[in-house]
């Protein structure tokens, strides 16, 4: 069983900054890249960045400039580092990894269960 968990959402004015988590967790053999998503009511799922195993970047249009990804391989986690928030930044943000568990011979993506983010005008 893996398992993705989020935290480091909640509510903050705009301008100010938050710092997302994401840890996984289980029976894991190798991680091969960790992102976040995010949706906003009546909105579509995107990207907001992702991060290989090899610690390339990819950063969705919305955060370049405001966001960083990064991750600590020891303990399987991602963390992603939101600055200069706009009220246009709220959503529900999901956590997503390319985990291939021990008991398989590929990978499979795993999605955390989301944490809201709300920035206040």
């Amino acid at each position: 069983q893996v398992q993705l968990v989020e935290s480091g959402g909640g509510l903050v004015q705009a301008g100010g900054s938050l710092r997302l988590s994401c840890a996984a967790s289980g029976n894991i053999f190798s991680i091969n890249a960790m992102g976040w998503y995010r949706q906003a009511p009546g909105k579509q799922r995107e990207l907001v960045a992702a991060i290989s195993r090899t610690g390339n970047t990819n950063l969705g249009d919305s955060g370049k400039g405001r966001f960083t990804i990064s991750k600590d391989e020891h303990n399987n986690t991602a963390y992603l580092e939101m600055n200069y928030l706009q009220p246009a930044d709220t959503a529900v943000y999901y956590c997503a990894a390319e985990i291939r568990p021990r008991d398989l011979t590929y990978f499979k993506r795993y999605w955390g269960q989301g944490t809201q983010v709300t920035v206040s005008s």
